[in-house]
């Protein structure tokens, strides 16, 4: 039977700041007791200390007084994201970037994904070296009425991956690699494009809100939907001050009060 998957969306990898390296170019600008405000706030994740670190350079905003023209300064960090957001100073946010490992998702999907190139970077499990043995699919909900004819075409097209390397001695000893790689890769022609996949995805804050909203969108395709939705959740509890305006509404999408910051 074939084997039915279902996406998994896993956090792998965000910003660490060195607080010391830091802390030693603050003491040379005078604004080391920003950091220390900082450093015991309720908001201390190392994203978002990144950017309110990179947004406060472009004004010497640590403390009032360090640049003539500010003569008050935001020390509440969620006030303070607000302003970025409310003032559109996005460039900011690109300075942290957060990594998903994303299991299970069609090539479909991923697709679609990879169009989104500013501030993203991918790492797709590639079908010209890995070979099909199994094909994991996803029935989507709108195809639940013809489940069974479903399953059993994908059924029929991983048979045949498996009864095509059987015929094109691929096991046999002394087979080449590149004969492999090559027979590899043409056999991934005749896999279907919603078979389950795996990739690596990067991309930093600014990006992260805009796809979120793009692909959680009403009109956006159905496992886009899912797979944004859930990453959503997690940057919402990641980096609440950068999501702060984020609003989950009824029909799943995540709607910001700030669009394209």
């Amino acid at each position: 039977m074939v084997r039915e998957t279902v996406p998994q969306i896993f956090l792998i990898a965000r910003p660490a700041v060195d607080i010391e390296a830091m802390r030693g170019y603050l003491e040379t600008v005078g604004g080391g007791e920003w950091l220390e405000r900082r450093t015991t706030s309720d908001l201390t994740s190392d994203g978002e200390l990144l950017v309110e670190f990179a947004g406060r350079t472009c004004y010497r905003s640590w403390e009032p007084g360090l640049n003539p023209n500010v003569t008050r300064v935001r020390t509440d960090p969620r006030e303070y994201f607000r302003n970025i957001l409310k003032s559109a100073h996005g460039s900011v946010l690109e300075h942290s970037n957060y990594t998903f490992a994303l299991r299970q998702v069609s090539r479909v999907a991923t697709h679609e994904i990879v169009r989104h190139r500013a501030g993203a970077a991918y790492s797709q499990e590639s079908l010209r070296y890995v070979r099909l043995v199994d094909v994991g699919f996803r029935v989507p909900p709108v195809l639940e009425p013809l489940r069974e004819q479903v399953l059993e075409l994908v059924e029929r097209l991983e048979e045949f991956q498996l009864s095509a390397a059987d015929s094109l001695h691929l096991d046999d000893d002394g087979v080449p690699f590149h004969i492999k790689k090559e027979a590899t890769s043409a056999l991934r022609r005749l896999a279907p494009i919603g078979l389950s996949t795996d990739i690596v995805m990067t991309m930093n804050l600014r990006t992260l809100r805009h796809v979120v909203e793009m692909r959680t969108a009403p009109g956006a395709e159905e496992e886009l939907r899912l797979i944004f939705g859930r990453i959503g959740e997690i940057m919402k509890q990641e980096a609440s001050g950068v999501f702060q305006d984020f609003e989950r509404r009824p029909n799943g999408a995540w709607v910001p009060e700030f669009s394209k910051v």
